[in-house]
């Protein structure tokens, strides 16, 4: 830890570390938890987790939670990340719960923040196929029947639904000039009849999905905050969806430069350690430095956000997530240049660390997304 946190988070921290250490700290404990990388997330070892009241932590305490803020939210992602903790539902929900926290009805909040931080998992369904990047784009649509909702269209890239116990979908309601003006977000339990979820191979493994709805009811009290108002909700999210992306990428390039120096101080290749030629410090400087920028940034938009949690961060949160997915993507690939073909065999982590970050640079607004953002700031 080279932040300056206070004891009760420095305590936490390391607490969280020990529990990956002892759970999933040999490969050995992580394939026999994932089925060899297969999938992303474990409900066993989640629970255990929701059980210590840490996947509530950014939750109040009326539903479970522990009433702590950004920065525990940030410190635990990032310490499961550079843990390896096949943890992946913990990313949606948290971002999920957000939502619900700041729209849900009453009863809504009791059910899906209760239910996050009792280990229960939550999806968010936005992207479709013609709308990726233009999320105001979206043509699933939600038409009232009388005192209920039918929902038709294909919703893809869902993370975690395949494991979620409800999904907050975003769907057109109207078809007014402005695109953005006629979304609405619903309240989706993820066993609702008309629901079909499949599961789109990748190379992480089995984490995203195709959501098919057919004719799929949904009660009028389904609806999450107001009709037609998805797109102010979608955005007063965005602070919490890019950093929490930013903390957990923070934590996986800390894990691909530890598993790099690890082995490049053991190798030895003409009579030394690879990792004693100048031209492999050099590369460890550089990027033991950027990951240090990066840790800076995530947690001083988390105090910001923390200080006020409704105020709107759209350059920060984007710098956030921009600059830690870019730095994970290029620590894992040199680290993976700097283990030679070792760092390509299944048999070491890197590989896993070169997917893991490769798509990060595309999801919840892609690089280049987050670049035209962080310029329309500047009056561009």
């Amino acid at each position: 830890m080279t932040m300056p946190f206070t004891p009760e988070r420095e305590d936490f921290a390391a607490s969280v570390a020990d529990f990956c250490r002892r759970e999933c700290g040999a490969r050995e404990q992580r394939d026999a938890l994932t089925d060899n990388g297969r999938h992303q997330h474990n409900s066993w070892l989640y629970q255990k987790m929701a059980d210590l009241g840490w996947v509530g932590a950014g939750l109040p305490s009326e539903f479970g939670g522990s009433d702590a803020g950004m920065v525990d939210v940030c410190l635990f992602l990032e310490t499961t990340a550079r843990g390896m903790a096949p943890i992946s539902g913990f990313t949606t929900s948290t971002i999920v719960a957000g939502a619900y926290q700041r729209f849900g009805s009453p009863e809504q909040r009791k059910l899906v923040l209760g239910g996050v931080a009792g280990g229960e998992v939550a999806a968010i369904a936005m992207s479709e196929p013609e709308a990726g990047s233009d999320v105001g784009a979206l043509s699933c649509r939600a038409e009232r029947w009388g005192d209920h909702w039918v929902i038709n269209g294909q919703k893809t890239w869902c993370s975690n639904a395949h494991i979620a116990n409800s999904i907050l979908l975003v769907a057109r309601t109207s078809s007014d000039k402005d695109k953005h003006s006629g979304l609405t977000m619903f309240h989706v339990p993820a066993d609702v009849d008309g629901l079909r979820i499949h599961g789109i191979d990748t190379m992480g493994g089995r984490e995203v999905n195709d959501l098919y709805f057919t004719d799929c009811e949904l009660p009028d009290d389904a609806v999450v905050g107001q009709v037609d108002g998805a797109w102010g909700q979608l955005m007063a999210g965005l602070n919490l969806e890019r950093l929490v992306l930013a903390a957990v990428m923070l934590g996986t390039a800390q894990r691909a430069f530890d598993d790099t120096v690890a082995y490049i101080s053991e190798r030895r290749q003409f009579g030394r350690p690879v990792g004693s030629f100048q031209a492999i410090r050099h590369r460890i400087a550089d990027l033991a430095t950027e990951i240090e920028c990066c840790r800076l940034l995530v947690y001083r938009v988390a105090e910001l956000v923390d200080e006020n949690p409704d105020r709107m961060l759209p350059k920060e949160a984007s710098m956030a997530k921009l600059k830690v997915t870019e730095t994970a993507k290029r620590v894992a690939l040199e680290g993976m240049q700097m283990m030679g073909g070792y760092g390509y065999a299944t048999e070491y982590d890197m590989e896993r660390h070169v997917r893991g970050t490769l798509i990060s640079t595309v999801y919840g607004g892609t690089s280049e997304i987050q670049r035209d953002i962080i310029g329309k700031t500047y009056g561009l």
